[in-house]
């Protein structure tokens, strides 16, 4: 590690090992990273214990358990209780924009009519040191109301116009470390990073504003997670002098555990939370990972699996009564399709598609809803204007929702298709060579697919491989028979982007990252966290 002088003025043992130039120096100040040491000296010890509870609770299921409702926590289920009441500025979430914090994305997304933006440093985000540092920076000057860009390519101007939507940010998970900095000799947690960095620099302008510092919280799996987050917010909130609540987060329901554990999250972040959201493609790919010993719980192609089926549909609706019956949030999922402009056709069926889906949500109790392009604010708007009265829907208790183990646990029937297989693989391929170029959202086959949807393809293929799923032709999934579709699917890309593309580019990377996390035993945790070694390797 090489050491930067002025960082090591305001404290010892802080390592950057990249350069600063001086406009990154304004976010990589030394104070800066004095806080994000201070948080990492404070915190890092329980994150790491609560890695080591994941890994054990995971060799539980894999030894024959299943995920359920804890008895320890039954009183808080059944107790009546309430959260800090919403913000004023986040009492209407009815659309909400994420995408990578890329300064043209930043404006535009802040631009597009949503009422919230989620600065997404995680599965959006393809983590180079460019895009996390540069990303921080588009962030501050967008909360300075000064983020500007200009584009070389076509010379247009970019800037923040009218009312802006409100500002949220998404850290990475508590699994990735930023390899960049070291605090005592380790790599930092990546969350507490991410995190103090943009509350360090924004939270107290936010709050000048009229706004707050505004977070998602990403992958929880427990209410130990929650109860650490509420007290590194307590911990921030005391360093900057702000009251304690003043930051306010949003948990991702997207992991199997978290959804047994609803209100136990709810009750531990009460002062802090805002609500709680759907995060369904992660939370799909949860099940595949939570139950992937169990030859019954395998998943059909991934087409299929729609929020209106039984199981997918009670985690939702669960999270709407829990949400509302606690005075919080319920947060809908993400429309992942994007507008197709050469094709009227199949523009007008990708926008009925999304409005089918916000309709289900909004008819759920739902209190807004996520989308990922500009194009698609429009209509997620007409649906939730037409079908919430008022800013919010907190007064629909759904006492009617009863939800149970069995509910959530039930496998989504339908079947195994090498259709399937090769979209699987091939959108995993491309994903991930994008990611390692360093592009963490990324549109392909008129859909915008981040992290998330690539873990369900490379766990889904795994999945298969693993338990030998019979696929509609009559051949069993196998190691061989995946390796010959990789290499079939790859031969199909070097045709359709040509030599130059080819070249240029980092397939023959994604061919051995992706063959390594859908066929290696044991099962990788997270694609993320080998992809991140190789993502600065050229």
């Amino acid at each position: 590690m090489t050491s930067i002088a002025s960082v090591r003025e305001f404290g010892p043992r802080i390592a950057l090992s990249r350069p600063v130039t001086p406009e990154l120096a304004t976010i990589l100040s030394g104070p800066a990273l004095e806080f994000v040491a201070d948080l990492v000296r404070a915190f890092r010890p329980r994150i790491e214990d609560l890695l080591e509870r994941r890994r054990e609770r995971q060799a539980r299921y894999d030894a024959g358990e299943l995920p359920d409702f804890l008895p320890e926590t039954r009183r808080i289920r059944e107790a009546e209780w309430a959260c800090a009441p919403p913000p004023a500025d986040l009492l209407d979430r009815r659309v909400e924009i994420t995408g990578p914090p890329d300064r043209k994305m930043v404006i535009n997304a802040l631009n597009s009519g949503a009422s919230v933006y989620m600065a997404d440093f995680e599965d959006a985000c393809s983590p180079t040191w460019t895009n996390l540092i540069e990303g921080q920076l588009a962030v501050r000057d967008a909360v300075a109301g000064t983020i500007s860009y200009d584009d070389p390519a076509t010379g247009r101007r970019y800037r923040l116009e009218g009312k802006p939507a409100v500002l949220m940010a998404r850290p990475r998970g508590l699994h990735l470390r930023e390899r960049h900095l070291e605090v005592d000799g380790r790599p930092v947690p990546a969350s507490l990073f991410d995190a103090g960095l943009f509350l360090f620099h924004n939270a107290r302008a936010l709050v000048a504003k009229g706004s707050g510092p505004y977070v998602y919280l990403p992958k929880l799996e427990s209410h130990l997670e929650a109860r650490l987050w509420r007290e590194v917010f307590l911990h921030a909130e005391g360093r900057l002098g702000l009251p304690a609540g003043t930051v306010r987060a949003t948990v991702l329901i997207e992991t199997l555990p978290a959804a047994f554990e609803m209100d136990e999250i709810l009750f531990e972040l009460r002062p802090h939370v805002a609500g709680l959201n759907c995060g369904r493609w992660d939370y799909i790919f949860s099940f595949i990972k939570t139950l992937r010993s169990r030859p019954e719980a395998v998943l059909p192609d991934r087409s299929q699996l729609g929020m209106d089926r039984p199981s997918l549909r009670a985690y939702t609706q669960l999270l709407v009564r829990t949400c509302h019956r606690r005075g919080v949030h319920a947060m809908g999922g993400m429309a992942a399709q994007i507008p197709i402009r050469n094709d009227p056709e199949a523009n007008r069926a990708a926008i009925e598609k999304v409005r089918a889906d916000k309709l289900r949500e909004v008819g759920d109790g739902h209190d807004g809803t996520w989308v990922a392009h500009p194009g698609l604010v429009r209509v997620a708007r007409e649906v939730f204007d037409a079908g919430m009265v008022g800013a919010n829907q907190l007064g629909r208790r759904r006492d009617d929702v009863q939800v149970g183990a069995a509910d959530l646990l039930r496998v989504v029937e339908g079947g195994c298709t090498e259709a399937g297989l090769r979209l699987n693989v091939r959108v995993g391929l491309l994903y991930l060579e994008a990611w390692l170029r360093g592009s963490g959202c990324v549109p392909i086959r008129n859909l915008m697919e981040d992290t998330a949807t690539a873990e369900i393809c490379r766990a889904q293929v795994w999945q298969w491989v693993r338990h030998g799923a019979r696929l509609d032709g009559g051949r069993r999934a196998s190691r061989r028979l995946v390796e010959a579709v990789v290499a079939e699917e790859l031969e199909g890309i070097r045709t359709d982007v040509g030599p130059q593309r080819w070249a240029s580019g980092r397939f023959e990377d994604a061919r051995s990252l992706f063959e390594r996390v859908a066929l290696e035993e044991p099962f990788e945790e997270f694609l993320t966290l080998p992809a991140y070694q190789m993502l600065e390797a050229e």
